[in-house]
């Protein structure tokens, strides 16, 4: 029997709920997260959200169905820095050698500014991916829809962990 949602889930509409997620992490992360997340929802206006707040981090994929295998893209939040995910990354030509990776599979960019978006080489990424996308991404009149997929009840820290002084570490 499936686990009924994490009440947190259903507490609010899905764009707060996001927001929410995001207010968990260092202002600099959440700033550079969610500047990401609007370029993408600007280049992407008609995809689906999957958003998962899993145990390692917050991903918010973004495809043309409610199935996260049809996401090309995904972000990812993690303590200290925001990854784009390129779902079939081994297929996409990448002359400048900008993706990261040695899976079977899925590639990923860490993006230090959102503005990192708008560099040649990543928008030719993006443009591969979206052509092979099959199906392909929804037109721009159709409307976004943003799915809260799951919630983990137990996660890492969003904020990365207090530097130890050299003098107070443990010989």
């Amino acid at each position: 029997m499936p686990r009924a949602p994490h009440s947190s889930v259903v507490a609010a509409n899905p764009r707060l709920q996001v927001a929410r997620f995001l207010d968990r992490y260092a202002p600099s992360i959440a700033a550079l997260a969610r500047e990401v997340l609007k370029k993408m929802e600007a280049r992407l206006p008609g995809a689906t959200e999957l958003v998962y707040d899993n145990y390692n981090a917050l991903v918010i994929g973004f495809g043309p169905t409610d199935r996260p295998s049809d996401c090309p893209f995904s972000i990812a939040g993690y303590a200290r820095w925001v990854n784009l995910y390129f779902l079939d990354g081994v297929q996409l030509e990448d002359p400048d050698g900008l993706l990261k990776g040695s899976g079977s599979r899925v590639r990923h960019i860490r993006l230090a500014r959102a503005d990192d978006l708008d560099h040649a080489g990543i928008q030719a990424l993006i443009a591969q991916a979206l052509d092979l996308a099959d199906p392909p991404m929804p037109p721009p009149s159709i409307r976004r829809k943003i799915v809260i997929r799951s919630v983990s009840p137990r996660r890492r820290p969003r904020r990365p962990a207090p530097a130890i002084p050299k003098s107070t570490r443990a010989r």
